[in-house]
């Protein structure tokens, strides 16, 4: 029998049924793989082939994209790997059982991951659909590790991710988990169901700030919540979707002091916005962490993971009661090699979409950590530059504040400021929430028709751009507000690196000029209405 019959008489088997009958899900279009597996949100609309935050799944390399803070459309690098990805997986699979070579590769990307990110081989990783359910998948970790359920404080429950209000309390976030079953959103997510705390960032009182006793705050709930006899899973912020974060490591190393053993610490690092560095002395701590490859880092949505110290993971092994609902957000693939009692425990159920999404966000990962740090810190220092002082000239754009001082914090390039969020203005006062989403749906589309100016202004009306999706910021006995946001992400710095000063220098001066641009399609739109022709889809970060 040739190889191409041999080849084809495996393909039959294989569509026949049994243990190997995903294979030939692999089969699927790459674009319909890469938004599977995944919630709602990943659907694409059948009138513009996008999802819910305007991106395609393919590459649209004309379309500008300042929306790291919420997702980014996918490079033509990251498309070629996940199909490259796809084609080696399709080989492996004639060969051996589809769950076992889909397995063998979540692995390989575990130490692909690590060895980016420069963490010990000790640090355990944990795939998941989306920072969201990796928030359910650190609460359940949190409940066998500390033997009881714990009550979840969320500090910047303000700013992060919209589902974060269910998750904390062990709730479903969804209608439609990742892995296709039908559950009630709000509903408890059985054996995981608990109390929460929100612990908001934003100042009270008028205007946009982070609020100064925030420390004071985590320290008084944290306190209180043992007082009554139950431990604490504390989800910190690095950063939100303002770019502020807190605690500090004053008030960490407090709590550290006075409730060992009772409060585990989770760091909501999904935007991925921190150096190396402050990423493993979180983990040297005992920390969870939460991140993601689809906000600075600019893979497509979603994909999540959570990182886990090997201190915590030791423990795993011995778990005996499992919560029910947990099985309805994990399958075997997505827990490390190493923890084989609790992967006994879970189906066999290759999820993949989840894995194109981070074979093509590990693509962004691997060249953005090849670029020279040096360069790194330079560029996002001189786009931090130029992006201020832009927000400041426009007389429609108020900058919303900085957290804090960062200054003496060892961030390396993260010690600069890469979300750039501003307020919409008419005659000096805020716009409306709903003007502000149809000012953003209108910047991802070629409005030129509805401008009447000059031919120069319909043609900066024409190009499309996306930028982060508005935030909602409830103001006490005030009407709420929203916020956008202009975003540096990795692949701005991977495509204007260069060995050659001088391309560089051009290079960044494009990126600026276009930043400008998209500051005078705002203004555009905002004194000519043409974004009140555009049909506003529900915005879920507001």
């Amino acid at each position: 029998m040739s190889d191409g019959a041999s080849a084809r008489s495996q393909m039959q088997r294989a569509a026949a049924g049994g243990s190997r009958y995903r294979l030939r899900d692999l089969f699927t279009p790459l674009d319909t793989l890469l938004v599977s597996g995944g919630d709602p949100r990943l659907a694409l609309d059948p009138s513009d082939r996008a999802n819910a935050y305007g991106c395609a799944a393919s590459p649209e390399p004309e379309v500008w994209n300042f929306a790291s803070s919420t997702a980014s459309t996918i490079s033509q690098a990251a498309y070629d790997r996940a199909a490259l990805a796809r084609e080696e997986l399709m080989h492996k699979c004639l060969f051996d059982e589809v769950e076992v070579a889909f397995d063998a590769r979540c692995e390989d990307l575990r130490d692909e991951l690590r060895g980016h990110l420069q963490l010990s081989p000790r640090v355990d990783v944990v795939f998941s659909p989306s920072g969201t359910d990796s928030q359910l998948h650190a609460l359940f970790l949190a409940r066998s590790m500390l033997g009881a359920r714990p009550v979840t404080i969320v500090i910047g429950a303000d700013q992060t991710g919209s589902g974060t209000t269910h998750t904390a309390r062990g709730h479903h976030f969804s209608g439609l988990t990742a892995s296709g079953f039908a559950v009630r959103k709000d509903g408890a997510v059985a054996g995981l169901a608990g109390a929460s705390i929100p612990l908001p960032l934003r100042a009270p009182g008028a205007g946009i700030a982070m609020r100064t006793d925030a420390d004071e705050a985590v320290l008084h709930a944290v306190e209180a919540t043992i007082a009554q006899g139950a431990p604490v899973l504390l989800q910190i912020m690095d950063s939100s979707k303002l770019g502020w974060r807190a605690p500090s490591a004053a008030c960490l190393d407090e709590i550290a002091r006075r409730w060992p053993r009772k409060v585990q610490i989770v760091v909501d690092a999904c935007q991925a916005r921190l150096g190396r560095r402050r990423l493993r002395s979180y983990l040297d701590r005992g920390y969870m962490v939460l991140i993601t490859g689809s906000k600075f880092f600019g893979g497509p949505a979603f994909s999540g993971a959570l990182l886990v110290p090997k201190g915590l993971s030791r423990s795993l092994d011995r778990v005996e009661g499992i919560a029910p609902g947990i099985f309805d957000y994990a399958g075997r693939c997505d827990w490390p090699m190493a923890w084989t009692a609790l992967r006994s425990r879970f189906e066999r159920r290759p999820n993949f979409g989840q894995w194109l999404r981070w074979e093509a966000a590990l693509a962004e990962i691997g060249s953005y950590y090849a670029v020279p740090g040096a360069f790194r810190a330079g560029m996002l220092a001189e786009l931090a530059a130029g992006i201020d002082s832009m927000i400041s000239l426009s007389p429609s754009l108020r900058s919303v504040p900085a957290a804090t001082d960062v200054a003496g914090i060892d961030d390396e390039e993260f010690v600069q400021p890469t979300i750039f969020p501003f307020t919409l203005l008419r005659d000096g006062k805020p716009v409306s929430i709903a003007e502000t989403t149809a000012v953003h749906r209108a910047l991802a589309r070629d409005v030129s028709a509805e401008i009447s100016g000059s031919a120069e202004d319909r043609q900066v009306a024409a190009q499309r751009c996306l930028i982060g999706q508005p935030v909602r910021l409830e103001r006490q006995d005030e009407t709420p507000q929203a916020v956008l946001r202009l975003c540096v992400g990795a692949r701005l710095v991977t495509e204007a690196w260069s060995p050659d000063r001088a391309e560089t220098q051009r290079n960044v001066q494009h990126l600026l000029d276009q930043i400008a641009h998209v500051l005078v399609k705002i203004e555009l739109l905002l004194a000519g209405g043409a974004a009140a022709s555009v049909p506003v889809k529900s915005a879920f970060e507001v």
